[in-house]
């Protein structure tokens, strides 16, 4: 039986939303309503990874479960990299399903969509995206988009990722949702590999993986997840979880 870790990478440090983590929706703190997203999933008790000891207690109040990593990680990808190790030294852990700790209303759904990807052994790592309508947001440089070739119902195997609006032509053109699954063996050799020459041009992280040849699948959903990154976001997420 295939064994799946979540871990969900959490940090203070926010210059639009101080203290983003422990924000307070309808009673609790913004990381442990992700936590109960990724639980609902179903895959098992989600592990949060962060730097801050603040984070640690909030979630174990909760009666949820953190780990301590390196303050020093660039990436969240590094830092669900150390929490692997801890959690789990002898490797036991086959897919490791990373989920952003700023997204408290996130449809569990979704994880699942994602994980149902790696059914197919020759992926490495398994994304979402969701088809773009807005018009601003389909040239909105802070909106990245995925580019891929489609292989089955509401599944594209992935060739690019840019912040342009892309590709040419007529057609759907779709928004990246920054959720992932790794292979473990895929998660340790990402963090081996340096900044690729595409990754720092675009400023998308999973250009690397691609540069090196890793095969990415990504599962079309409904919709983009609210990601909490200022105050209006914030009461949008108090809106929707209270009512």
């Amino acid at each position: 039986m295939t064994k799946i870790l979540t871990l969900i990478p959490a940090r203070m440090a926010s210059t639009r939303l101080p203290d983003k983590p422990l924000a307070d929706i309808v009673g609790k703190p913004m990381i442990v309503h992700c936590a109960d997203r990724a639980r609902e999933a179903g895959f098992g008790e989600p592990v949060v990874a962060t730097d801050d000891q603040r984070i640690v207690d909030a979630v174990e109040a909760a009666g949820g479960k953190a780990v301590m990593t390196d303050e020093a990680h660039p990436s969240g990808s590094d830092r669900i990299f150390e929490a692997l190790h801890k959690l789990d030294p002898y490797g036991e852990v086959d897919l490791v399903v990373n989920v952003q700790g700023d997204l408290p209303t996130l449809d569990p759904a979704i994880i699942r969509d994602a994980v149902a990807l790696m059914d197919d052994p020759a992926v490495d790592i398994g994304t979402l995206a969701t088809e773009i309508f807005d018009a601003e947001e389909m040239v909105n440089p802070d909106t990245p988009r995925s580019i891929g070739t489609p292989i089955g119902p509401n599944r594209q195997r992935s060739l690019y990722f840019t912040r342009g609006v892309a590709p040419y032509g007529d057609g759907p053109v779709y928004h990246h949702i920054g959720l992932y699954v790794f292979r473990r063996a895929a998660l340790a050799r990402f963090v081996a590999l340096p900044q690729s020459v595409l990754e720092k041009r675009e400023r998308l992280e999973q250009l690397r993986a691609l540069e090196a040849g890793m095969r990415i699948d990504i599962a079309i959903v409904d919709g983009v997840p609210l990601g909490v990154d200022t105050p209006a976001d914030l009461e949008r997420a108090r809106e929707q979880l209270s009512s």
